[in-house]
């Protein structure tokens, strides 16, 4: 089966399936290709913190029901000094930070 026949294949089933199917399915194939992120945490006008290697950002949703919370959470390398490459020594972090006091900006690395 040539590549252009399973590409119309694969749009064909994708159109089928609900909307929230077609999202877990976009997720899953980002997941598999990768992308790679950058967060930068603001202090007023400062950058004080940054992840990078980033494949997504999660938003926390309660325990007791489907509603979302204030705050996202993702895994990154915590690049400590801040020059966008990952160094000896900067390992994959855990992260959490506020939608609601934190000031960020989340992008794809331009530089990769």
């Amino acid at each position: 089966m040539g590549k252009f026949t399973a590409t119309i294949l694969l749009l064909l089933a994708v159109t089928g399936c609900t909307q929230e199917t077609q999202n877990q399915f976009g997720r899953a194939i980002q997941n598999w290709t990768g992308t790679n992120g950058v967060l930068e945490i603001y202090a007023g006008d400062k950058l004080v913190r940054r992840f990078i290697e980033i494949d997504k950002l999660s938003t926390a949703v309660s325990t007791q029901g489907n509603a979302p919370r204030p705050y996202r959470y993702g895994y990154g390398v915590f690049d400590e000094n801040l020059n966008m490459h990952r160094d000896p020594g900067e390992k994959k972090v855990y992260f959490e930070f506020s939608d609601y006091s934190t000031a960020y900006v989340f992008f794809e690395n331009p530089h990769s």
